[in-house]
């Protein structure tokens, strides 16, 4: 339609005092308009052409030339979800999203692993932030993953504007600046949860702890620990996650129901000890190893799917109960729904950026239009936590 939602159009309204010109507002709602739209493909001039009062250099000069603060736009967006969509007891959900790429010119492009595939290819990769509680969940920020082939590449630095003070880091050294960013944007948690990706990384782990931050996250099945009373004991050999999982009694074990699903009732059996993650040269602080099964058979309603054990590492305090431990650990996949919308809706997966400033300015829209659709749903169904 040429004309504009009226609930968008206001919402947009709120963010004009980062445009110095009404044609860069009217681009911006139009694109928007057109990320939400089923449009099959959502480049710059996929949403053009299909969108009535836009064009493909209107869409560049939004992108590419036109002087506006991606960043100051992004934080007034994280205070507009601050003024109404927080319901307490918030965590950070730190994540990463990959889109395939064609070529060598997008901006942080090479051969790396891609979720979206499930297998390494050609793609972008970027960290994100989640603000995530019992009924809402929304971004907070993002960045580009910058291959170090990339970051010692003073001519792709140069062709992509990539600022001089970007520099090579590593993915989980991204999400405690994510983490920081979001700390300083007013953003109210107290703890992380990430998946293996950053819960195996030891230095993610300690600059959580230097922060102040619990964690919840995933690890591998070979994360190393030391047992809570064989420490006390004065003996305490280093053990795999999966063995002292493996070990526990049936009588251990707790039938817990953490949230309803879009299909229903999400259970799982859940069993957790007290100890230390710990390697060969060095024994850390003390937490709950979790681990996860799927129902037996004979309780499982669906057919079995044979899914294989999970392990989780949480520095929650002691006396947390091990339903409060499912709970939390599964705030990650809130967040899923956002990067399928994010692919679908937003659809940066279309847009090939070039510029740094580009890709950054496309996912910080993308965010704006994850958090009006936010805005627009019902209230959330209640949190449902059960054990047996």
């Amino acid at each position: 339609s040429p004309y504009p939602i009226p609930e968008l159009k206001a919402y947009l309204k709120l963010f004009r005092k980062h445009f110095y010109r009404c044609e860069s507002l009217h681009t911006l709602e139009r694109f928007v308009t057109g990320q939400m739209s089923d449009i099959e493909r959502k480049s710059g001039a996929g949403i053009a052409e299909g969108v009535a009062g836009l064009s493909e250099g209107a869409v560049y000069r939004l992108m590419v030339e036109t002087e506006w603060d991606e960043e100051a736009l992004n934080q007034q967006r994280v205070e507009t979800m601050l003024a109404g969509w927080v319901a307490g007891d918030g965590v950070l959900v730190v994540d990463e999203g990959s889109y395939p790429r064609q070529g060598d010119k997008c901006v942080g492009v090479g051969r790396q692993y891609c979720g979206e595939l499930g297998k390494v290819a050609n793609c972008q990769v970027f960290v994100t932030g989640h603000y995530v509680d019992p009924y809402y969940a929304w971004p907070t920020s993002g960045r580009l993953y910058l291959l170090e082939e990339w970051a010692n590449d003073a001519a792709r630095r140069e062709e992509a504007r990539i600022p001089e003070d970007v520099v090579f880091q590593t993915k989980p050294e991204i999400a405690l600046d994510v983490i920081d960013q979001a700390r300083k944007m007013g953003v109210p948690f107290e703890g992380v949860v990430a998946d293996g990706g950053y819960g195996n990384n030891p230095n993610f782990l300690a600059g959580l702890e230097e922060r102040g931050l619990w964690c919840g996250v995933a690890v591998a099945c070979d994360f190393g620990v030391c047992l809570a009373d064989e420490i006390a004991a004065g003996d305490a050999p280093l053990h795999r996650a999966d063995a002292v999982v493996a070990r526990q009694p049936t009588s251990a074990w707790q039938t817990i129901t953490w949230r309803k699903g879009s299909e229903g009732l999400l259970t799982k059996q859940f069993v957790a000890i007290r100890a230390h993650r710990a390697t060969a040269e060095w024994t850390g602080p003390e937490g709950w190893l979790v681990g996860e099964h799927p129902l037996p058979k004979e309780e499982a309603e669906a057919e079995d799917q044979k899914e294989k054990p999970q392990y989780y590492w949480s520095d929650l305090p002691v006396d947390t109960p091990l339903a409060r431990l499912a709970e939390v650990l599964h705030r990650r996949p809130s967040i899923e729904r956002g990067y399928q919308d994010g692919k679908g809706e937003g659809g940066q997966k279309h847009y090939p950026a070039r510029r740094w400033s580009s890709f950054h300015r496309h996912l910080v829209i993308e965010m704006l239009t994850l958090s009006w659709l936010i805005r627009q749903q019902p209230q959330p169904k209640e949190v449902v936590i059960q054990t047996a």
